[in-house]
C-alpha cells in the first residue's frame, strides 16, 4: 500500500499557465511524487492580481495520496 503527503511548488505566470514545479515536501515515494507534479503541470489556475491585474505568482499545493477505504 503506498501513501503519503506530497507539497508542490508551483510558479503561475499572469494568463494562470504553471511554469517551474518543485517538490516542498516528499513523500517517500518517488511515484507519488512524481504523480503529483504531473498533475499540477496539467492544471490552469486564477492568477494572482496586483492592482486588479493579473501577475506571475507562486503557490503551494498540498497532496493527501491514501488507500481506498
Amino acid at each position: 500500500v503506498i501513501a503519503g503527503d506530497v507539497v508542490v511548488r508551483v510558479d503561475v505566470d499572469a494568463a494562470g499557465n504553471p511554469g517551474g514545479v518543485t517538490l516542498v515536501q516528499r513523500s517517500g515515494s518517488r511515484d507519488l511524487d512524481r504523480a503529483a507534479m504531473e498533475a499540477v503541470r496539467h492544471w490552469r489556475f486564477h492568477p494572482a492580481q496586483r492592482n486588479g491585474q493579473p501577475v506571475a505568482g507562486s503557490t503551494d499545493i498540498p497532496f493527501e495520496f491514501k488507500p481506498a477505504q
